[in-house]
């Protein structure tokens, strides 16, 4: 009976040691708040949070836990676990306004500029997450610069490039924001015929964000774009790449149509998009793709004419 009393006593001790510790997290959260310097690191269950085998879905009271660890660490280790906790969090739209409400999003966005490209890689998948509601966006927005020069200035095809293409892609299903990358277009261009298959592909997902609006259509037509370009339309090329190219032509030309375009022939420049997608060489290519084996990709195929 005694060592079953001392048991219960020592659980009751665990049980009040905890509250103890998180009202203490809660104190100096407040105080930090408050505009005072940080004078503890907050309790080891925040950590034990970022524990790769804890798998369910945290509450609010658990991510503001999380958040403040994230905000309060410099170990690389803890940072990145945080930020990989946080992203497979962000994927429920509930999570999705709790870590909003809490201004997690700013404590997020800071990572992407750290040296530490795992870390970068981490911060571009969370907010990719996040980005998938429409208040948050409002937020995210304020890093579409730093993405952008991240992607068109980093390591070719490298984790981190793919992981912001990814997120401006987010960012462009709509067309509130859109505008944003209208500096980067050519840039988008260089990278598709540069890159391999996987940032081909994402690459000409955010092009048919961007060609689905008739306000950036001519942006896109306007860009210097190399005549290689036009090797995308080849019958050999993969079919996740092919059908996009196809139909990245086939919503450009319906936003000309659209906009009365096509009879007002615009000033474009030669070696633009404008000038390949119009050209003869496109036109033999298309007509070619018309007898394509697969039937998806023949659907797809639209003859230029203008």
């Amino acid at each position: 009976m005694g060592g079953a009393r001392n048991a219960v006593w020592v659980a009751a001790g665990l049980v009040l040691g905890a509250g103890a510790c998180y009202c203490i997290y809660r104190l100096v959260r407040g105080q930090r708040r408050g505009g005072r310097e940080l004078g503890r690191r907050p309790s080891r269950s925040a950590e034990d949070l970022t524990d790769g085998s804890y798998d369910d879905v945290l509450n609010a009271e658990q991510l503001e836990k999380l958040l403040y660890l994230l905000e309060s660490t410099e170990d690389p280790v803890i940072i990145e676990r945080a930020l990989v906790t946080l992203g497979n969090n962000a994927a429920f739209s509930a999570n999705q306004v709790i870590i909003r409400d809490l201004g997690g999003i700013p404590i997020i966005g800071s990572k992407i500029n750290s040296p530490n490209h795992s870390i970068k890689e981490k911060a571009l998948n969370a907010l990719n997450n996040l980005s998938v509601n429409v208040e948050n966006q409002v937020k995210i927005k304020v890093y579409i610069n730093q993405v952008c020069e991240d992607v068109f200035s980093g390591l070719l095809d490298s984790a981190v490039q793919l992981a912001g293409l990814r997120l401006l892609t987010n960012m462009t299903v709509t067309n509130d924001h859109q505008h944003m990358l209208s500096s980067y277009i050519t840039d988008l261009f260089h990278v598709l015929l540069t890159g391999n298959g996987s940032t081909k592909v994402q690459v000409l997902k955010l092009l048919l964000n961007l060609s689905e609006n008739p306000a950036m259509a001519e942006r896109l037509l306007g860009a210097q774009v190399d005549s290689s370009f036009l090797s995308l339309y080849d019958s050999h090329v993969a079919k996740e790449i092919l059908v996009r190219v196809l139909s990245l032509f086939q919503n450009i030309n319906n936003c000309l149509k659209k906009e009365g375009c096509l009879a007002a022939q615009p000033d474009f420049t030669k070696g633009s998009l404008f000038y390949l997608l119009y050209g003869e060489d496109c036109a033999q290519k298309m007509r070619a793709l018309v007898h394509h084996h697969d039937v998806d990709v023949r659907e797809k195929v639209t003859v230029p004419k203008f």
